[in-house]
């Protein structure tokens, strides 16, 4: 039986990325158990489940510092697609990388962009009313 904090993280990440999320999970496990559990206890568990920000608002922290630093491929294109179900559309996201440009540079930023832009094409979103 997993922790109270596993569980929380667990149904966080659910709620951010819906059931998208298990293979990534499962990849983790299955290199590394340890990390996996830390991940969803500490990361998920008590980070992302805290009340004082929505995970909207956390996405957004999330993707902020994800490009700023540019992170790996894989956790910027599973973080583009949580924001996009926590309700972040593309222009949106396209602002957040604009707005990372000033900070961390053009080559950060076009790389988030080319990624971005695989993703949106892969799943469209339907047009805004």
């Amino acid at each position: 039986m997993k922790s109270e904090r596993y569980q929380k993280g667990l149904e966080t990440l659910r709620k951010l990325t819906g059931d998208s999320s298990q293979q990534a999970i499962e990849n983790v496990k299955a290199f590394s158990p340890d990390l996996e559990e830390m991940m969803m206890e500490f990361g998920f568990g008590d980070v992302y489940s805290r009340p004082a920000l929505d995970l909207k608002q956390r996405a957004l922290i999330t993707l902020t510092s994800l490009i700023t630093q540019g992170a790996g491929e894989r956790q910027l294109t599973f973080h583009f697609k949580a924001a996009m179900h926590v309700g972040w559309s593309v222009e949106e996201i396209i602002e957040i990388i604009i707005q990372c440009a000033a900070y961390a540079g053009f080559p950060k930023a076009v790389a988030a962009l080319e990624l971005l832009k695989e993703i949106s094409t892969e799943n469209p979103q339907p047009p805004e009313q």
